[in-house]
Order: C-alpha cells, then sequence, then structure tokens
C-alpha cells in the first residue's frame, strides 16, 4: 500500500510522484512477492501517466499556434486528477490485500 500512497508525493514535491514509489518498492520489493507486484505496478503506472501528460502538453502547445490546442488543457487536467484518484483506489485494493491493476499501464518494469 505505501507504493501506492507514495506516488502522491508528487503533489507536493515535483517528480515524486515517480520516485517516492520507485524508492519504496527498491527498498522493499524483497519483503515479498506481493510487494514486488505492487511496486512494480506503481511505478509503471506513474511513468505511464507522466508519459501522457507530456505528450499532451507538447501536443497542446504545437496546438496553440493553431487556436485549439487549449481545447487539451481539460484532458490534461483529467489525466492529473484521475492519477489521484486511481492512486487512492489502488492504495484501498492493496490494503485489502488485492493486487490492482491500473488501466491504460505500459508495462515497462517486468
Amino acid at each position: 500500500m505505501l507504493c501506492h500512497l507514495s506516488a502522491l508525493a508528487g503533489l507536493i514535491v515535483p517528480g515524486g510522484n515517480i520516485f517516492g514509489p520507485l524508492l519504496v518498492w527498491l527498498l522493499k520489493k524483497d519483503e515479498g512477492a506481493e510487494v514486488n507486484e505492487h511496486g512494480k505496478e506503481s511505478v509503471n503506472f506513474q511513468i505511464s501517466a507522466f508519459i501522457y501528460v507530456s505528450a499532451l502538453s507538447v501536443l497542446c502547445f504545437i496546438l496553440m499556434f493553431v487556436l485549439i490546442g487549449f481545447l487539451l488543457i481539460p484532458v490534461i487536467a483529467l489525466v492529473c486528477i484521475a492519477d489521484v484518484v486511481l492512486v487512492i483506489i489502488a492504495s484501498l485494493k492493496g490494503n485489502e490485500g488485492q493486487l490492482y491493476r491500473y488501466p491504460l499501464t505500459l508495462r515497462l518494469i517486468k
């Protein structure tokens, strides 16, 4: 559960949403297979969310020159809100002992 909740550090520290779960996962992955799976899932999701927000931001900037890029700003905000909501859901599931699979996650760490 701590792997998932540490992603909320990104609300305070820039990059904390990736480095928080990564640090917890690296320190605790040897404590059990379940902790290892939760950690990988959390890190993969945070990296995926970063990629999605970055790509949308670049696209928004490019389309600003055509005066329609501002339409992507609410989409970027929705992705950020979904990130926080899904982290809370995953934390609650992890507390119950269930592995939560985040939607639209790129499985970069196997």
